[in-house]
């Protein structure tokens, strides 16, 4: 019984998927699909694209990026799988940060892969290696090889637009970085296509250099991708402010919880350390009572609840009862 006399409300804390509201577990499911045909289709474009790459350096940095794109869906899909396992004693917060993890693996593989490209791109400059780029028989009738190069950068990178545009529409209320940075990188991948293409032309007139060029630009986009998402997944694994999914600023919910604590009858203050484990965030609340007041269990119980329905992402509460708040939790909103 709470202190109404009214039957105390059930926990409503809940472990694995099972964390997820019936609209954000149909969501994932949708991303799942997603992220499904998208391994496909990019298995299909890097085979593509690796039959007429020839001696480009665009065309072999376009390929080593479709190649690398495959590593964020394929992290997607198998955190997703992770996160469906419940809390244990060994696992008592459950597999939720297994996002996280997977947000490191594919960053990382991009900065890694980013950097060899631009190393291998500015050897080639500095060298001067001239890529052939020859003539190829199609339907028995010859062809410069540099229009199946560039018919094949356009078809296989219009879809990824497409993609990129629906898989950010899932990824703001599922709040998953990985999904958006998936996202992010498809959006982009015109801007790598482009570069590609106007390579590809450039050896056509006699600019030689050019495909070097356009083979460096395509290298900094993977390692401006993978130095923006490794800074933001190590952010989160190392238990940072808790922040949006496109990590532009600190997430809402932690001045809601506070204020839904901080408007407790029985409380003088408090102050939230929120940490974000993926899809849902862990709540440790510390509450100060006011004069004259006593914290007790059932009272600690019905403030969990009353944060666990401030949003579906509060997973996890702790209340913490102390005298005052502690100097490194007593943080304030400017």
């Amino acid at each position: 019984m709470n202190e109404s006399g009214e039957p105390a409300p059930e926990s409503t804390s809940t472990s694995g998927r099972d964390a997820l509201p019936e609209e954000q577990q149909k969501i994932l499911a949708r991303a799942i699909r997603l992220e499904r045909f998208s391994i496909v289709f990019l298995v299909v474009t890097v085979a593509m694209v690796a039959a007429v790459s020839g001696q480009s350096q665009a065309m072999k940095a376009a390929w080593l990026e479709d190649s690398m794109s495959l590593l964020p869906p394929i992290a997607f899909l198998v955190a997703a799988r992770r996160i469906r396992q419940g809390s244990s004693r060994e696992f008592p917060y459950g597999h939720h940060r297994s996002i996280g993890v997977a947000h490191v693996v594919s960053a990382a593989a991009l900065l890694g892969m980013g950097a060899f490209l631009v190393i291998d791109s500015v050897t080639t400059l500095v060298k001067v290696e001239r890529p052939p780029v020859g003539l190829t028989v199609l339907f028995g009738h010859g062809l410069w090889a540099g229009w199946l190069m560039i018919a094949v950068m356009v078809v296989t990178n219009i879809p990824p637009i497409f993609l990129g545009r629906m898989k950010m529409k899932l990824a703001e209320p599922l709040h998953d970085k990985v999904l958006f940075a998936d996202a992010d990188m498809n959006k982009a991948n015109w801007t790598s296509a482009l570069a590609t293409v106007i390579g590809i032309l450039g050896i056509g007139v006699g600019l030689w250099w050019a495909d070097a060029a356009a083979a460096i630009a395509v290298s900094v986009s993977i390692l401006h991708d993978g130095v923006k998402n490794l800074r933001a997944a190590i952010r989160g694994l190392t238990d940072g402010q808790a922040r949006t999914f496109d990590e532009k600023e600190p997430h809402p919910l932690t001045a809601q919880v506070e204020q839904t604590a901080r408007a407790t009858t029985w409380a003088a203050d408090a102050v939230g350390r929120v940490r974000d484990e993926g899809h849902v965030f862990h709540v440790e609340m510390f509450v100060v009572a006011a004069d004259g007041e006593e914290i007790t269990g059932q009272r600690c119980e019905d403030l969990r609840a009353a944060l666990h329905d401030v949003d579906w992402k509060i997973h996890d509460v702790v209340i913490a009862p102390v005298v005052r708040i502690p100097a490194e939790q007593a943080f304030r909103e400017p």
